[in-house]
Order: structure tokens, then sequence, then C-alpha cells
């Protein structure tokens, strides 16, 4: 009631169209804006759907842990930088619902690429990723497709772009190219089997 109130009032609507699944990553893009975030909540409570994100251990301690849980959070011990992505798939694991939010730009302001977290997140946890999307051009937002991914995260990534193609955030001009580092790598160890394949 409270979402669908608060999208009326800025002329939006919010759209779902995934199947029904109990644990995903769900992609939040484009990000560009402290906007994001209410539009985001507001979307969730039109369409009946609890978002998680993820905190470190700490901040689900009493007295305020369970309102952290209440509102969709889920508890990650605090380890290394380069363990972040296995810990957190940990956490999905361990749940029997959720649909894990992540902005793949990491902050609403200007940056080269994507980061590939979330992506790898949903092949550790062995989750789908479901496409969430604001889109202040036509003033909707929601959920969207849902894929698996496959590995080959050139071919993954084709589609994400397919789908994000003319959406633009409130501030365009701070929007990423959706491109990941990993995908240079992915091509280069292709270019490299092809090479030695073809020697």
């Amino acid at each position: 009631m409270m979402g669908r109130a608060f999208l009326r009032a800025f002329g939006w609507t919010a759209e779902h169209h995934f199947p029904d699944v109990d644990k995903a990553v769900v992609i939040a893009a484009p990000h560009t804006s402290g906007w994001d975030l209410p539009f985001m909540i507001a979307c969730g409570w039109a369409l009946d759907v609890k978002f998680n994100w993820v905190g470190k251990k700490e901040l689900f301690a009493p007295p305020f842990g369970s309102f952290m849980r209440m509102v969709g959070g889920l508890p990650v011990n605090r380890g290394s930088k380069s363990d972040t992505v296995g810990r957190i798939a940990e956490a999905v694991r361990a749940e029997d619902k959720v649909l894990l939010c992540i902005s793949p730009e990491g902050t609403r302001s200007t940056t080269k690429r994507w980061k590939s977290g979330f992506y790898w997140i949903a092949v550790e946890a062995n989750v789908p990723i479901v496409l969430g999307f604001l889109d202040f051009g036509k003033k909707r937002g929601g959920l969207g497709a849902v894929f698996w991914p496959t590995g080959d995260i050139v071919r993954d990534m084709d589609q994400v772009r397919a789908f994000y193609s003319g959406m633009k955030g409130r501030n365009p001009g701070k929007q990423s190219e959706i491109a990941l580092a990993s995908e240079d790598e992915h091509q280069g160890r292709t270019t490299a089997r092809s090479t030695a394949t073809a020697a």
C-alpha cells in the first residue's frame, strides 16, 4: 500500500516479470543517485517482495539484531577482502529464502565498470540472477528477467547488457559501462586457447 502510494506520487509504476524463486542475487541498476534506495524499497513493497542486504556480523548483535534481520539484513563474518564473495555466498546458502540485492556499480558516483561480485556470489551460492531495475527515463522499476549464470561470463553479460539497454538512472551521466574486468580475462584465456590450438 505504502509502496504503491509512494510510486504513484512520482508517476511511477512497479513491474514484476520473473518466475517465483526462493533464492537469487538481484541486480540493482542503474545506481546513480541517493534516490535509488527509496525507489527500490517502494518497488519491493509494491510488489510484496522483501529484499535482502549484507552487513557485518557485529551489526546483528543485541539489541538491534532482530530489527536488522526484520528489514532484510544478512550477517556476514568479517574476513579478508579476497574472501568476501565466498562469505556472502555462504550466508545465502544458509538461508531458506533470500533475494540479495546488490548494486554492481558499488556507488552512485561515476565508475568505469561494474564490479563482478554479484556474478560470482550467484555462481558460488548456486542461485539465479534477477535483473532488478530503476528506469527514471520511463518512471518504472521492479524485477525483470531471471537467468542462471553459465560460467561463460561474456555470453551472460551480453544478456544483461541487452536487458538494461536504453534504461536511464536519475543522473544518466554517472552511469557505468555494463562490463566486467572478468570478461577481459575470460576473452584473454579463450584467445590463448585458440592460439595454442591453431599452433
